[in-house]
């Protein structure tokens, strides 16, 4: 379970970090190691998304070990 924390934890910090520079300078990393559209940046666009969805049930935990 720590790899899987881990790697999701990276991917969505490499996430964040394409969205600051396409917010700043109009610069999509993504696209300029992978191709515009192509399926590996599909790839990876995907297990950003999937990463954000499973780094949702952080808060929960968060919660539960408050308590």
């Amino acid at each position: 379970m720590k790899f899987l924390n881990c790697f999701c934890l990276t991917v969505t910090i490499i996430g964040a970090i394409n969205w600051g520079l396409i917010g700043f300078f109009d610069f999509n990393l993504v696209s300029a190691v992978f191709g515009e559209a192509s399926a590996l940046s599909r790839i990876i666009y995907g297990l950003v998304g999937l990463t954000g969805l499973y780094l949702i049930t952080f808060y929960g935990r968060a919660v539960v070990e408050e308590d």
